[in-house]
């Protein structure tokens, strides 16, 4: 009799290990498994604040599926340990997407608990290809658009639109992110050769870095100055080398992806022109779309701040498209949303258009806007979308 009772404690032990607890249908639940401390919480908490003002307007209008979207939260603390705990915290709480971090180390030990779990997980703004199914798993997605996107949109932008025929690639190694902005120029470059272009240096350096006086002095070399610096880098050492590059009297267009924008690192680099990044929104008052606008006016009175940097829209739009998906699934099953997901193909938000497939829960071509800052005041003075998409191949390369 005891050995039978051992049986079937072990097996009812086996079934708890195997599967998840499930879902209460009574409730929508939204977990953040998201940085409220450490230095990701800059990254984590606007994008996330701008989704719980789409979780509010949603909930305003009546709910998803006649519910009240609740909201429950764990805190990563800016540690990849901990990011494993919050995730399973907020799947214990009975989330139906466990929302993480904007970078794929950081967000991806929350991410696998959800897909362990068999939930849909969405990265903030991560912006690696590792952040969605090759990182993690078929159930989950990122809100942001790819960082090869940046730079081949930039690229071809910069040929199209400003004449810019004479190109030389500066990438700082330090981030999966920063390659993956000149991954995308190295994509589109033999493009624009076909059409007259031609990359006429190319260097690298490291973020940390105190100085770039031996790369300054190769560009200096060249028989003239590029028209355009692919510059792949990001905060903090983007500021330094952009302030070194200009006092060694550099005055070559310099391009950039989405991580540099913002105004608030200007002030390091007085009076700074001819320097443009992409974005799939704008900070400055100026975005095309008055609810884009409108947006950031609403923003404001609830956080008592304008946006940072484009980062904090991807928040809005991760909970646009999920909820947009459980609505036409009836459900909030993951898998049953993971394929509307997957049938989206330039689904309308309000930061541009999003597709998922059932290959790539990520965005491989995107509406950009282009933000140039002149006299040290950025602004809005055009828009871009790729003439085709950037292939899996360079991609993951």
């Amino acid at each position: 009799m005891a050995y039978k009772l051992r049986i079937a404690t072990t097996a009812l032990a086996v079934l708890s290990i195997a599967y998840p607890a499930l879902a209460d249908d009574d409730r929508i639940v939204v977990g953040f498994a998201t940085a409220e401390s450490g230095f990701m919480e800059a990254y984590d908490k606007p994008a996330q604040e701008a989704a719980m003002i789409r979780i509010e307007e949603i909930n305003a209008a009546g709910g998803l599926l006649g519910k009240q979207i609740e909201v429950v939260k764990a805190d990563t603390k800016s540690d990849r340990a901990e990011g494993a705990k919050a995730g399973l915290s907020v799947l214990d709480e009975g989330a139906d997407i466990v929302v993480v971090s904007c970078d794929y180390d950081f967000g991806s030990p929350a991410a696998l608990a959800a897909e362990d779990a068999g939930q849909v997980s969405f990265f903030l703004c991560a912006e690696s290809i590792k952040a969605g199914i090759q990182g993690v798993g078929p159930h989950s997605f990122s809100a942001s658009v790819l960082a090869p996107v940046q730079g081949a949109t930039m690229a071809e932008w910069a040929f199209k639109e400003k004449g810019a025929k004479d190109f030389y690639r500066l990438l700082d190694t330090w981030t999966v992110y920063n390659k993956g902005i000149c991954d995308g120029f190295d994509w589109m470059m033999p493009k624009l050769e076909a059409q007259g272009a031609k990359l006429v240096g190319e260097d690298t350096f490291k973020n940390e870095d105190a100085s770039i006086a031996a790369q300054i002095t190769r560009i200096k070399s060249l028989p003239k100055e590029p028209d355009a610096i692919m510059l792949c880098t990001m905060m903090p050492g983007a500021v330094s080398a952009i302030k070194q590059l200009r006092a060694a009297g550099i005055n070559s267009m310099i391009l950039n992806g989405s991580g540099v924008d913002g105004s608030y690192w200007l002030s390091a680099v007085p009076d700074l022109s001819n320097f443009f990044v992409p974005v799939q929104g704008s900070i400055y008052g100026d975005d095309p779309s008055a609810d884009v606008n409108k947006f950031n006016a609403t923003y404001k009175a609830k956080t008592g701040a304008d946006p940072s940097s484009q980062y904090v829209y991807p928040g809005y739009v991760m909970i646009d498209v999920w909820a947009k998906a459980v609505e036409r699934a009836g459900t909030t099953e993951a898998d049953a949303v993971v394929a509307e997901l997957e049938k989206m193909k330039d689904e309308p938000t309000l930061f541009g258009t999003r597709t998922f497939t059932p290959e790539l829960h990520h965005q491989n071509k995107a509406r950009y806007l282009i933000v140039e800052t002149k006299a040290g005041k950025p602004g809005v003075v055009g828009e871009w979308t790729l003439s085709e998409p950037v292939p899996m191949e360079a991609l993951l390369k």
